[in-house]
């Protein structure tokens, strides 16, 4: 899952950061409300976290621009601020909530991970299914077949991002974008090399595979025809 998150305190960006990447997610970090924006335009996220204060452009002006260019991507505000009207406004001009600071990492993930799953077009809000294979939002466990796989986050958020698009066709740009916090380069294999990976733990050993290579365009999970 790809999160921007839009913040001028260095500390607090640091640490927000380090504990989405532990969790599996891509971050791309903005430390001023107009770059904020313009990435919020022209780059596709599964949530943003943003500051109220910020340089060029506060926090509440960039989810307003969101907003009127009817942008649906959930946003979660960090404030110091925490009087009712500040919260109020916040949610009025289009936050789906509001994490006054200091906070708990946890309680941060926690809030990102239900704003993704209400967002989403997944009917079990904690689970994500598909043939024989089931991953667990909450608890991250994944089953193939009623037996555990063990993946590491980076794999886990890989098979999570191609559950959420079964049937359909990936490409490694995409792919990158959502599950990586850097850009597509043609001449890495990166995205080979964890796909193989992974179908080292989900595929191997089973009757029928799951992770499919489209030639020249990308990858699909689907089952064997």
């Amino acid at each position: 899952m790809r999160i921007l998150l839009v913040e001028d305190d260095q500390k607090i960006a640091s640490f927000i950061i380090k504990g989405l990447k532990a969790e599996g997610f891509a971050v791309d970090h903005e430390v001023n409300g107009e770059d904020g924006l313009h990435m919020a335009l022209n780059e596709p996220y599964d949530a943003a976290i943003i500051d109220v204060m910020l340089p060029k452009m506060d926090g509440l002006r960039v989810i307003e621009r969101m907003r009127h260019e009817k942008l649906k991507t959930p946003v979660i505000i960090l404030s110091a601020r925490g009087e009712v009207d500040d919260r109020v406004k916040g949610l009025q001009i289009g936050a789906d909530d509001y994490l006054k600071k200091p906070f708990a990492f946890s309680e941060l993930l926690a809030r990102l991970q239900a704003l993704i799953r209400r967002s989403s077009d997944v009917s079990e809000p904690t689970k994500l299914a598909f043939a024989d294979i089931s991953l667990n939002l909450i608890t991250r466990e994944v089953m193939r077949a009623g037996q555990k796989v063990d993946l590491q986050p980076l794999e886990f958020s890989l098979l999570e991002y191609l559950l959420r698009n079964a049937g359909r066709v990936v490409s490694k740009t995409m792919i990158m974008e959502h599950v990586w916090d850097y850009y597509f380069d043609p001449q890495t294999n990166v995205v080979e090399s964890r796909i193989y990976k992974l179908r080292e733990k989900i595929d191997k050993g089973f009757p029928a595979r799951l992770i499919h290579t489209v030639r020249g365009v990308g990858y699909v999970l689907k089952e064997d025809k």
